[in-house]
């Protein structure tokens, strides 16, 4: 799927337009005790308002008719720890995806890693339990491997592997509770390298209290791929490319959601995976949301026409990065960044463990 087209417009395509302090101490390292003890930010489009409430809150925010859209993509335990057979120097690599039996994998580790040399890995206890083969390079630089001996990709790192925190949660270090709380309630489509973290404020009771009201609770699935890890580097914003993620939206997801807007409803997204899902499923339907999978690498920007999401619930988001851009786009970037002001300055949370916002 291609990209929208370059907005052209100088005034909102510089990336530095999309920057704000945060102080460090604000980075969540820690879960809330509970799920739904997270505050939510609420900012109105209409009126520019920025009020202060609890994700408690949010089925009042809701009315019957509307549908909620959740990303039910579950993280894999996809960054794996071993060290070179030949050289016994220590390796890491984090697994992007698998085709044709071939695992693609981040991999760092001193000097160049040559076809047929095999990696010993070692499990979150430290013992060692599995090897793979080197295959051959990409040319993204990226390692294509074979385990070794032959195991199916997903039993390797249920075996092997560590849930592969973001580098701003104690460096990436995980805990016991991470595997967890590192997970949405409603997680079932195994994929993700990590969590569509707006839904990890969602708990069954609240949800069940959003069904009660009369909203439909629908999932789609897009799988978070290499694109979280890293920032962009192009100052403008017609000149990055985002990686491409499988997304997928059935048929009756569809339906369901056609039915709630003839009905005069409004579609929530939970996460901007949520987002670029139904959007890309709108794009492929020329503006008319349809039954679609693929890979999409659609970068939401000023300029893009919103044609199946009217609300979101997002948690705050990194300085200078494309999910800021996204949620600039959906409700403007001056409201977006005075709202980025106070959260720093009413002490939000910010990143996967931290807050979140609801755009109306």
């Amino acid at each position: 799927m291609s990209q929208i087209p370059p907005t052209g417009d100088p005034q909102v395509d510089e990336l530095a337009l999309y920057d704000f302090d945060l102080p460090r101490e604000l980075i969540a390292q820690e879960p809330p005790l509970h799920r739904t003890d997270a505050r939510m930010m609420v900012i109105d489009r209409s009126s520019g308002s920025i009020q202060h409430a609890s994700i408690r809150d949010l089925p009042s925010y809701m009315r019957a008719g509307d549908a909620i859209v959740v990303n039910d993509s579950r993280v894999i335990p996809a960054r794996l720890v071993g060290f070179r057979e030949k050289t016994k120097g220590r390796w890491e690599g984090l697994f992007l995806r698998e085709e044709n039996g071939l695992g693609q994998l981040l991999s760092k580790t001193r000097g160049s890693l040559q076809p047929g040399e095999r990696i010993l890995l070692r499990d979150p206890e430290g013992r060692e339990s599995q090897g793979l083969r080197v295959v051959s390079t990409t040319d993204d630089g990226n390692v294509l491997f074979v385990p070794d001996p032959k195991l199916p990709w997903l039993e390797l790192l249920e075996q092997s592997g560590r849930i592969p925190l973001p580098p701003y949660i104690r460096d990436g270090q995980m805990t016991e509770q991470d595997r967890e709380r590192y997970q949405t309630v409603y997680a079932r489509s195994p994929g993700s390298v990590a969590a569509p973290t707006a839904g990890l404020h969602l708990t069954e009771d609240l949800l069940q209290k959003i069904r009660q009201a009369g909203v439909a609770l629908v999932s789609v699935t897009l799988h978070v791929g290499l694109g979280t890890f890293r920032p962009v580097s192009a100052k403008r914003l017609d000149d990055h490319k985002m990686h491409s993620e499988y997304a997928q939206i059935a048929a009756n997801v569809v339906r369901r959601l056609q039915a709630s807007k003839s009905e005069g409803g409004r579609i929530l997204a939970v996460g901007t995976t949520s987002v670029r899902t139904l959007e890309s499923a709108a794009l492929q339907g020329n503006g008319s949301l349809i039954e679609w999978a693929g890979q999409t690498d659609l970068f939401i920007r000023p300029g893009f026409r919103f044609q199946a999401v009217d609300r979101l619930l997002t948690n705050f988001h990194l300085p200078r990065s494309t999910l800021l851009v996204l949620v600039s786009s959906l409700a403007g970037r001056e409201l977006m960044l005075e709202a980025y002001r106070k959260a720093v300055e009413e002490r939000y949370r910010f990143f996967s463990y931290g807050d979140c916002m609801l755009i109306l």
